[in-house]
């Protein structure tokens, strides 16, 4: 109702301060607001339902007709605003390419759904059809395709490439995430998206780039390795450095145990890089990200 609850006075008048409605009374000295916005017009007929005689006895009010109507009509554009608000504050999008198992994506997804990572992932893309990460994307009701890539056996072909770039701007993505994605990404995906790809490798970067790095960090005998997730650019796993996590390599480690410890790494360093470029926390200046990882 326009009027909330009783105005315990005989008398009273109404202000008019910057759109608000307020009845203040003749006597004694308090004020109360009357919290729904009144036109001007309508000003006199809220004085005239507060209008009463010194002697007459405090008794509730009753809203005129009037004011029932008109407030209702307003409650109704305040609630329309309101939810067109909120429908448009989108949350921001991801979208997650990935050849294989998709374990990456499922550590990103569980993270969406713990609420520790302020985004949605929009779509899932693979380019092998029977790829475990299109399963695990319809298991938690995530769009997921299966694009084919065409002859080459490391890259996509031109259509291809353009169909992944028409699925990833249909949905509207925000960050493109690759999760085990094993095609090399071309200049049509990264003009596409500039400065909007970022990777995961299992290495600490710029030490063992390229394939099985977990291998050849236990060849070459470092006593730590690790994973980095960076932003993708045209060199090899050669992107801006968002952030890192070591692991320690064991005298007993083969190329497995290792490989598996740092896929442990991976799982807990990618969603807080995808939180943080989520929340706006990073910056790329040069070849430095600037920020903290939550």
């Amino acid at each position: 109702m326009l009027l909330e609850g009783q105005l315990p006075w005989p008398s009273c008048r109404v202000m008019d301060c910057g759109g608000k409605r307020s009845a203040t009374p003749l006597w004694p000295a308090a004020t109360v607001s009357i919290h729904r916005l009144v036109p001007p017009s309508e000003s006199a007929v809220v004085a005239s339902l507060c209008r009463r005689s010194p002697k007459s006895p405090v008794r509730p009010l009753t809203p005129h007709p009037l004011l029932v109507a008109a407030n209702s009509a307003l409650a109704g554009v305040t609630l329309q605003r309101s939810t067109k608000r909120m429908s448009d504050a989108q949350k921001f999008r991801i979208g997650v390419l990935g050849s294989g198992k998709g374990s990456n994506f499922v550590a990103i997804a569980d993270a969406i759904r713990a609420g520790q990572v302020p985004a949605e992932v929009a779509i899932v893309l693979s380019d092998v059809e029977n790829a475990g990460i299109l399963e695990r994307a319809r298991e938690r009701n995530i769009p997921a395709r299966f694009i084919a890539p065409g002859k080459f056996r490391t890259k996509l072909e031109d259509e291809a490439e353009a169909a992944f770039v028409a699925a990833l701007r249909e949905t509207k993505v925000d960050l493109v995430v690759l999760a085990g994605f094993m095609r090399i990404i071309k200049s049509g995906l990264m003009n596409a998206f500039p400065n909007r790809i970022i990777n995961i490798h299992p290495s600490l970067l710029p030490s063992f780039p390229g394939l099985e790095a977990w291998k050849q960090a236990l060849d070459h005998g470092v006593k730590f390795t690790g994973c980095t997730v960076h932003f993708v650019d045209a060199g090899v796993d050669s992107g801006p450095i968002i952030g890192q996590q070591t692991v320690p390599v064991l005298d007993d480690d083969t190329p497995e145990t290792l490989h598996q410890r740092i896929h442990t790494a991976e799982h807990e360093l990618y969603p807080k890089c995808v939180a943080a470029i989520a929340r706006g926390e990073v910056e790329v200046r040069g070849r430095r990200v600037v920020g903290k990882l939550r």
